[in-house]
């Protein structure tokens, strides 16, 4: 799923980035809306960190590799540390850990306050490794046909061209924003599959059991890969296209603006 998690992100970034808070200093520009947008695509990769043969895990060769299967054994120690009575014995540690609703918070809490601690080395770190992992997400065929290091050099050129883009007066949570809100894009795309994430654990306990499986009605669930991933891939693109060709004309926040406007007009009749 890793083409759709990372198409669906830059959807979701595209139009999150309009409807900002403004104290936050908000996203005001093409071009910085179009790097919210990369910033959430390769953020929608991240919880899958936790899978050594994942996109994620594969974008930056020896050393994603490695911080991948030290992922997924602290993931596998944490569950097992926390778990339920009801619980079985955690014997790996994919969809656990990283597909929670804390470590998407904490992952943009994380950047916002390594932002504010080491400044513009930290912005191009964070930019580097997201815009990377968007590059292998969203060009999964050119990139599965590239060596790691062509793309680890495109992902270091980008990040630095991009850097002048950045809204200084609002670096730490306009990109800690970025990095949850593809976390969060990711784990509702993983909550429509047939297994479900534990989006609560451990601090949720249902039925003796502190890392259960959120998951939509069976009807409404669909498979990795499957057909309807396929069918979402194609979606998610089309939208990614339309909100590019209205970002570009800037007329893009006023149709998030009045879509919002209509929600609460909606609720108030």
């Amino acid at each position: 799923m890793g083409p759709t998690h990372a198409m669906s992100g830059a959807a979701v970034g595209l139009a999150v980035a309009q409807i900002l808070p403004t104290h936050w200093g908000g996203v005001t520009t093409a071009e910085e809306t179009f790097i919210y947008a990369g910033l959430a695509a390769g953020a929608a990769l991240l919880p899958d960190l936790d899978a050594p043969s994942a996109t994620v895990s594969r974008s930056f060769g020896p050393l994603t590799q490695m911080l991948s299967r030290l992922t997924e054994n602290t993931a596998q120690t944490l569950v097992n540390l926390t778990r339920g009575r009801k619980d079985k014995p955690c014997r790996n540690g994919h969809r656990t850990v990283t597909h929670t609703l804390w470590s998407a918070l904490a992952a943009g809490a994380g950047a916002t306050a390594l932002i504010g601690a080491l400044g513009k080395p930290a912005v191009i770190g964070l930019l580097f490794f997201f815009l990377g992992l968007g590059i292998r997400g969203l060009l999964p065929e050119w990139s599965k046909k590239t060596d790691w290091v062509i793309v680890t050099g495109l992902s270091a050129a980008l990040a630095y061209g991009v850097w002048n883009f950045v809204p200084e007066s609002s670096l730490g949570l306009v990109m800690g924003s970025a990095v949850t809100v593809g976390c969060l894009t990711h784990m509702a795309g993983d909550l429509a599959t047939k297994q479900g994430i534990p989006v609560f654990a451990p601090l949720l306990p249902f039925k003796g059991r502190r890392w259960w499986n959120l998951k939509l009605p069976r009807f409404l669930s669909i498979r990795a890969n499957g057909p309807a991933d396929k069918f979402l891939l194609m979606g998610f693109t089309i939208a990614v296209i339309a909100q590019i060709g209205l970002v570009a004309s800037g007329n893009m926040r006023d149709v998030m603006m009045g879509l919002l406007n209509l929600q609460v007009v909606a609720q108030g009749l």
